[in-house]
């Protein structure tokens, strides 16, 4: 699995961006900024924490209104340390949204000064501004210059430069139909010219949901982020509750509790440390997503591919490489290799397809000799979908062809020839190993095979043996038969296939896996994957692929690579993963802030209280204040693992949930005694 910390060279052109001085410099700017109450009150956590710092300092400078009996550095102090509380919380999530900020500047780059050639009603073109562009407009782009929005080709080829959007040098090929006739904005022709008509308006490409979507800007809470965001402030009321109604019962039992001591306790009660990193760790996923070349439409997306328990894959250039290469020539009946290689080579002269120049360099591979002269003066015959054949008609007459199995059979027999007795034998062995038999005839004989065989990419047994620990099942849809499909799949490791498919069964099985209360994802980048992609509850899009794909899906794949759909989904775990690991962690923090607080609070009233001050903390004062600073504290120390995210390991969610316990819910406990304790230790040798 590939390393999801991996920043693509384009997003990332700075190493150790979080590091980068003017990100930090900035962050700590905004962090400040942050502290406005309206901006804070989107953060009821942090707000309550805002609003206790606020009342210290009044505490500070009127101790006697407000009742305030403790030392007179010490409301000043709690003063200091929350305000540190809420900078920290703002930084983090300032440094997350910096880091986003950071590529959308360098995106918006790529918008600047786009001139666009557009074509006028009478068809002549006149210069106008890609901001001017309207859907449905259309332009003419030539080399070295710039496509100015999002579109189709409708007319011309040529060769375009993607590597502004993608990181990738190669250009690609682009073609009016098919699967290749989608352009993106900001990248830049290379070669020929290419007749574009526009798809999206200005401030709707898929550069502008990019820069919207690293920007940080807007972004919209998650489901899951929204119900833990309910948890917490649910929490915080019920704690803010139990802090505010204390003061009646310690009046009762006949002791004083000073405001300062109580606003440390609530603060130390609610979950300060998830509440001041939630909205970092959320911008956080998506900016990998994003540094992982991959345009999600919402964070929804992201999530849902964390969740996922089924992935549909095609098998040709996402399994395979999708190249079927000629590996062998099978005589039949009494005919030899000599023969068979000899014919097949010369139906490939002018077969231009990668296959048909595998079946050249075989021949000539194996040293079988063939006139290829004798085939350039003869009459090509090219391969039809109605004939499923290819050929060549010599120059004395003799008629050679290459194709579909049963279409060549039926040739040769009506052309009053026979078929020997080992010929569907051996193309049936084909079949089950995986490769795919194209016959060879001439005139009415048939001379044999020729094996085509469509290797498996290096590494994906591992792959979805990966995706089959994290309880991820794995289908296969292609084209070919039954037989060939069950090889590859085996040879693969997928668990399931189907063969022969077509369209409508990709959106059956995704259909039948969602009544199962399973969550499916899928790849496509044809007009007739856009069904199944908006079906699925994560579509993966290519960017070379058409309109309709991407509109339908919910990311799109700027690197057209169908396999990262794995990656995403581990994206996606991680995600969660690190927002799950870091509230168990806070939440369970909580643990060694009681110890130390409460005894402080209560011992001097009740002196068998001092029995639960474990951690031999020298003074009350000093337990609250160790305790409020490692509050503080943590905060900044946790922000490089939520803006990386958690290490994701593929394992089944009942090793996942164990591990996690272990690490953030033991080590939530434990980090903070040693923690406090220290803190503690420093303020008695400062003092």
């Amino acid at each position: 699995m590939n390393d999801l910390n991996h920043a693509h060279p384009h997003l990332e052109s700075d190493s150790g961006q979080m590091s980068n001085q003017s990100i930090v410099k900035d962050a700590v700017k905004r962090a400040f900024i942050k502290l406005h109450p309206k901006t804070m009150a989107k953060n009821p956590i942090m707000f309550i924490v805002e609003m206790g710092f606020l009342i210290t300092i009044l505490l500070s400078v009127f101790p006697q209104f407000f009742g305030s009996t403790a030392n007179p550095w010490f409301n000043p102090a709690v003063s200091v340390i929350l305000l540190l509380t809420v900078l920290f919380a703002n930084f983090a999530e300032a440094l997350a949204e910096g880091r986003g900020k950071a590529q959308a500047d360098s995106l918006k780059q790529t918008k600047k000064g786009v001139w666009a050639n557009k074509v006028t009603g009478d068809g002549k073109t006149k210069k106008a501004s890609s901001d001017e562009l309207r859907k449905g407009d259309v332009v003419i782009v030539s080399q070295g210059e710039m496509i100015p929005g999002d579109g189709e080709v409708i007319s011309g080829l040529a060769s375009v430069d993607e590597s502004a959007i993608t990181g990738e040098s190669a250009p690609v090929i682009k073609e009016p139909g098919g699967d290749f006739s989608s352009v993106t904005g900001g990248t830049r022709v290379v070669s020929d010219s290419i007749k574009v008509k526009i798809t999206s308006d200005p401030g709707e490409t898929f550069l502008d949901q990019m820069i919207a979507l690293v920007e940080g800007a807007e972004r919209q809470k998650t489901p899951n982020e929204i119900a833990l965001n309910t948890v917490l402030t649910s929490l915080t009321i019920i704690f803010l509750i139990v802090v505010a109604t204390l003061p009646f019962f310690t009046d009762y039992l006949g002791f004083h509790i000073d405001p300062a001591v109580l606003i440390a306790l609530l603060v130390c009660l609610i979950p300060t440390t998830i509440g001041g990193l939630l909205s970092a760790i959320g911008i956080a996923g998506m900016d990998r997503v994003t540094r992982f070349n991959v345009l999600a439409m919402s964070g929804k997306a992201v999530e849902a591919a964390g969740d996922i328990n089924t992935i549909i894959l095609d098998k040709t250039g996402t399994i395979t490489f999708g190249n079927r290469m000629a590996s062998e020539f099978v005589p039949a009946g009494q005919e030899t290799l000599q023969t068979v290689g000899e014919y097949a080579a010369l139906c490939s002269i002018h077969d231009e397809t990668p296959e048909g120049r595998s079946i050249i360099e075989l021949a000539k591979k194996q040293s079988i000799p063939f006139d290829a002269s004798a085939a350039e003066d003869g009459e090509c015959i090219e391969f039809k979908a109605e004939t499923r054949m290819s050929g060549i008609n010599l120059p004395d007459g003799t008629a050679i062809r290459k194709g579909a199995v049963d279409a060549v059979k039926k040739w040769v027999i009506q052309n009053g020839g026979t078929v020997p007795p080992d010929f569907d034998r051996e193309s049936e062995r084909i079949s089950k190993e995986g490769g795919t038999p194209l016959a060879v005839a001439a005139g009415d004989q048939l001379y044999g095979l020729i094996y085509l065989k469509d290797t498996v990419k290096p590494g994906m047994r591992e792959r979805f043996e990966k995706l089959r620990k994290m309880g991820i099942k794995t289908i296969m849809c292609t084209g070919d038969n039954p037989l060939t499909a069950a090889t590859i799949a085996k040879e693969a490791g997928v668990d399931d296939f189907i063969a022969e498919s077509k369209p409508k069964d990709k959106i059956d099985v995704i259909k039948r896996e969602q009544a199962e209360g399973k969550l499916v994802a899928m790849t496509g980048d044809g007009t007739n994957d856009a069904p199944a992609l908006a079906q699925a509850d994560v579509g993966l899009a290519m960017n070379s692929g058409t309109t309709a794909a991407k509109e339908a899906a919910n990311m799109v794949d700027l690197d057209s690579d169908p396999t990262k759909i794995i990656e995403v989904v581990s994206i996606g775990k991680q995600l969660l993963m690190t927002r799950g690991a870091l509230t168990t962690f806070s939440i369970a923090n909580d643990i060694a802030k009681y110890f130390a607080i409460i005894p402080a609070m209560f011992m001097t009233a009740i002196p068998q209280m001092a029995s639960l001050n474990i951690m031999g903390l020298a003074s009350p004062m000093s337990a609250i204040l160790s305790a409020l600073i490692f509050n503080a504290l943590i905060i900044p120390l946790l922000v490089p693992l939520a803006i990386r995210g958690v290490a994701y390991k593929p394992m089944n969610s009942n090793a996942l949930l164990a591990r996690n316990l272990l690490m953030y819910g033991l080590g939530g406990v434990l980090v903070p005694f040693i923690g406090i304790k220290l803190i503690d230790m420093i303020m008695q040798i400062m003092v």
